[in-house]
């Protein structure tokens, strides 16, 4: 039987998680999973929500107090003017790609996706018949999609950007951006842009879609830069257009995000806080560079999120088995490249500085040791 679901493949991480965690002092770096805490309001906030008792549905576009307070971010963070009737909470950002993806797929349409990029949004695709249609990137392009690479395309309904990426890190200029944008909006492709890793970028400064147009989808999360994964609160902000569709959406297939969750995430915005999480990563990410530039290749230096893409090819032609080997001789938890594409993944790896720079120190040792 080829269905929709065969196409699916494992989200391997997950699975390398799984058995990192029965190993006693394994070093981590597979997962991309915050391990500092949000803010202590965010905690109080969450506890007071349980207290009095607000654990009711929420209307399917969440409160509203909370898309207030992201609208006001917009403004305060990107000088753009959201309102917000236009944004959408979610369970994460899963939940908003869910919906958008089965918009697209409804129609038949495709997704254009670079090659390597985050492995969920190819199944998503798969899933929801929004058939991915991938780019190869690499190194001559900074693992960018350019203009050039969409001028063959034809029959797509949308092309999504993550910027910062996973799993490279790397990030796309204002330039960059709008050059996308436009050549999408001339195709009459959607524009999405996955903006999760936005707050965790160390050398320049981020820019979102929204500042080009209001006629684009941003997705983004409390999950990264908040450092509240397992609370399952995200957000989309979507044309005027889309709103209601994309509400009947979600009254359906997941009522609401969590409520008191999102209590919690309205106290999620404390500057300070969100400062000294980016400032913890930037030196984690340079520590981690820096260890690892003489051992493996690594072809651009991760500008955001909290990855570093490896070439391993010096070593092996087989990231699984590599990381394999690795996880069994020394208990050090990396990614395969293979998790995120078919564009010559199977030469890389991808390392997560999700853990303190102790641990990273005790990871290198011993990936060092296991080379020989």
């Amino acid at each position: 039987m080829n269905s929709r679901l065969d196409k699916i493949t494992p989200f391997m991480v997950m699975d390398i998680l799984r058995k990192a965690r029965t190993m006693p002092g394994a070093v981590h770096m597979e997962v991309g999973e915050p391990d500092l805490l949000p803010s202590e309001k965010v905690i109080v906030a969450y506890e007071r929500a349980i207290k009095d008792r607000r654990f009711y549905y929420t209307e399917a576009k969440g409160l509203l107090s909370l898309r207030e307070r992201i609208s006001e971010h917009y403004h305060e963070y990107y000088g753009v003017e959201v309102s917000p009737d236009r944004i959408i909470i979610t369970p994460g950002t899963s939940g908003g790609f869910l919906v958008v993806f089965g918009m697209l797929g409804a129609e038949g349409k495709a997704v254009v996706l670079s090659d390597p990029s985050y492995p969920c949004y190819k199944n998503f695709g798969y899933f929801l018949g929004a058939s991915p249609v991938t780019v190869p990137v690499g190194k001559d392009t900074g693992y960018e999609i350019t203009e050039d690479m969409l001028t063959h395309i034809e029959g797509a309904g949308g092309i999504l950007i993550s910027s910062p990426a996973n799993p490279t890190g790397n990030l796309y200029s204002r330039d960059s951006l709008g050059k996308l944008i436009e050549v999408s909006q001339r195709k009459g492709w959607l524009f999405i842009s996955d903006e999760i890793y936005h707050g965790l970028v160390y050398d320049s400064k981020e820019h979102s879609a929204l500042e080009f147009s209001e006629d684009v989808v941003v997705i983004n999360s409390f999950s990264k830069s908040f450092c509240m994964p397992g609370f399952r609160v995200g957000w989309m902000v979507l044309p005027e257009r889309l709103v209601r569709k994309a509400e009947e959406v979600v009254q359906n297939i997941f009522i609401a995000a969590n409520t008191p969750a999102q209590y919690a995430a309205c106290e999620a915005f404390d500057r300070e806080h969100l400062e000294r999480v980016r400032q913890t990563y930037r030196k984690r990410r340079d520590f981690l560079y820096d260890a690892l530039k003489d051992v493996f290749e690594i072809e651009v230096k991760p500008e955001g999120a909290f990855y570093i893409w490896a070439d391993i090819s010096r070593y092996s032609e087989d990231a699984v088995s590599f990381c394999h080997s690795l996880l069994e001789e020394k208990a050090v938890a990396i990614t395969p490249g293979v998790d995120f594409g078919s564009n010559n993944t199977n030469h890389h790896v991808r390392f997560a500085y999700t853990r303190d720079i102790e641990e990273l120190k005790e990871g290198i040792r011993r990936i060092k040791e296991f080379l020989g």
